[in-house]
This record gives C-alpha cells, structure tokens and sequence, in this order.
C-alpha cells in the first residue's frame, strides 16, 4: 500500500492501475458529502470516460430505488443510467432470482422507493397480514418502518422462511442530531426477539455487489477498483472480493487510523481489516494516476 499521496509509485503499482477497465464508486464522502457534490467529480468522472474506462455508483443505503438515485444524481449534475448504478436492493433481487427462483412475494422492511423496485423486477409485495404468506422476507434500513410491521417480519422470521438483510450497517450517517437506525440494528432486533439471524447480509463488505458488478460488464477482479471512503466497508468489500481497494481521505476516514490499519496488518497475520491497496486525496488523484498509468 502506498501512503505518501502517490508520489513514488512502484513498477507493480503502476501494472495493478493500468490493469483497470472500471471503477466502483461508493458515494457520501466519496463523489459528495451529504447534498453537496465535490468539485472534482464531474470532471473526473468525464475524464475516465474518455480513456475507455467504465465506472459504477455502489451504495449501502436501499432507501431510493435506481431512478431516485439517479434523480438525486442528476440534481447534482452527474448524468447517469442504471447501468451505472448498484445497490443493496438491486443485489437483494439478483440474490433472490439466483437462490430462490421460485420466489414471488416478498414481505419488506423498506421504504415504497425500495419496494417499488422489487415490484419492478416482478416481485409481489406482502401485506402485514399473517395469512399473505411471503416466500422470502427482506429487511433493509426503513424510515418509514411501522412497529407492528416490524413484529410480522420477526413472526416470518420465526417460521423459517429465507431471509435475506440488504446490508450490515447499524446506523445511517447523519449530520442532524439523532440516531438514524438502520438494518443491522432492526436485524438485532428480530435475532434477539426470535433467535433467527438472515441468511444472508448483502451490502458492502460482502462482496455480492462487487461480483454483480463485475458481472454485468465481464471484468475480472483485478480489472476493478473499489473506492471509498471507510475501510471497514468499501475497501474491505474490494478485498473480499479480489478487487483493488482504493482509500480516499475526502469522507470518513483519516489518513491517521489507515495508516493504524497497515500497522495493524503488519503484525499482526488476521488483521481485524486489511488495508487498502491505495490511499488517494480524493478520486481527483485517482483519475489522474488512472489516466496516466494507461498512457505508460
């Protein structure tokens, strides 16, 4: 892992860049914070598209469907299709297609965005009835979550049906002054209610949206980046998944606890997390070190 901004790159790092046909983007702290895009986005995003080089949007968060991020996309000014965009909810379909072919009728823990997605991909979903007999449950971060659904979802749960988690998070970060719980805590909630745990979490860092990715536009992991601003679960889904992980330091994370991450890694032979393979400023610094790694 380079550390020193990227200034003394080695022969193999150059290889492992110019190997690079896509780049996975994780987006709060990575193309924007918050409602507020970085400067540099655009123009990057521009610049990898005119050096051959594909790019997707990766998020946790299955509150929006793929057109209502790709709305919030556009309000921003990043013009994209759903062929660049990825999510929880989009892997929790493809899993379920995969795994339960047979399955058709959903209770969810999700906002209607999220549900009208699955409704989208030919999914019917159940009401908060114990007669409407689901095939699968799906939970997912819920702002719009009604306690007495929340008690049908953990009776589904107890009777053993499949059920599959969109992602791991505990909370949702927020900048107001409240705790936004999210899946991981309803999961813990259902567990501790029942005994059940899902069958399955999807979401960042299992690498299930990475291989869906990779996938849809038939690269192979070392032809991938992942990158993000947190290394418990952007980098860390690249690692899982044999990508390259890319750190940026314009979110969450802090060149001080990365380095701690390498340390760690050093000595320690099952590091609780494994550093990233690059840490960048920002996907400024990236694009460049992509372009120009693709012109040696």
């Amino acid at each position: 892992m380079n550390t020193n901004y990227n200034q003394n790159l080695g022969p193999e790092q150059w290889a492992k860049l110019k190997r690079i046909k896509h780049v996975a983007f994780d987006m709060d702290g990575t193309i924007y914070m918050g409602s507020h895009l970085f400067p540099f986005t655009i123009g990057m995003l521009e610049d990898l598209e005119k050096n051959g080089i594909g790019y997707s949007f990766l998020t946790n968060n299955p509150t929006k469907s793929v057109s209502d991020y790709l709305k919030k996309l556009a309000g921003m000014g990043v013009q994209a299709n759903k062929e660049n965009m990825y999510t929880t909810s989009l892997a929790a379909i493809d899993y379920i297609k995969a795994t339960y072919p047979q399955a058709k009728r959903l209770f969810m823990l999700g906002t209607p965005s999220m549900a009208s997605q699955f409704e989208k991909a030919g999914f019917k979903s159940c009401s908060d009835d114990p007669d409407d007999i689901p095939d699968a449950l799906v939970v997912a971060f819920d702002p719009t979550l009604q306690y007495s659904r929340l008690c049908r979802a953990a009776w589904w749960a107890a009777q053993g049906i499949p059920y599959i988690a969109t992602n791991p998070d505990k909370v949702c970060p927020t900048n107001e002054k409240t705790v936004l719980v999210d899946c991981g805590s309803l999961q813990k909630c259902i567990e501790h209610a029942t005994g059940r745990q899902p069958d399955i979490v999807l979401g960042k860092p299992d690498p299930t949206m990475l291989d869906g990715i990779m996938n849809r536009h038939g690269l192979q992991a070392d032809e991938i980046i992942m990158t993000g601003d947190r290394i418990y679960t952007d980098t860390a889904m690249a690692h899982n998944a044999g990508a390259v992980g890319v750190l940026v330091l314009s979110g969450e994370t802090t060149l001080e606890t990365a380095l701690k991450v390498e340390e760690e890694a050093r000595n320690n032979p099952a590091p609780k997390f494994f550093p990233p393979d690059f840490i960048m400023r920002d996907i400024r610094e990236l694009g460049d070190l992509l372009i120009e790694s693709h012109r040696k």
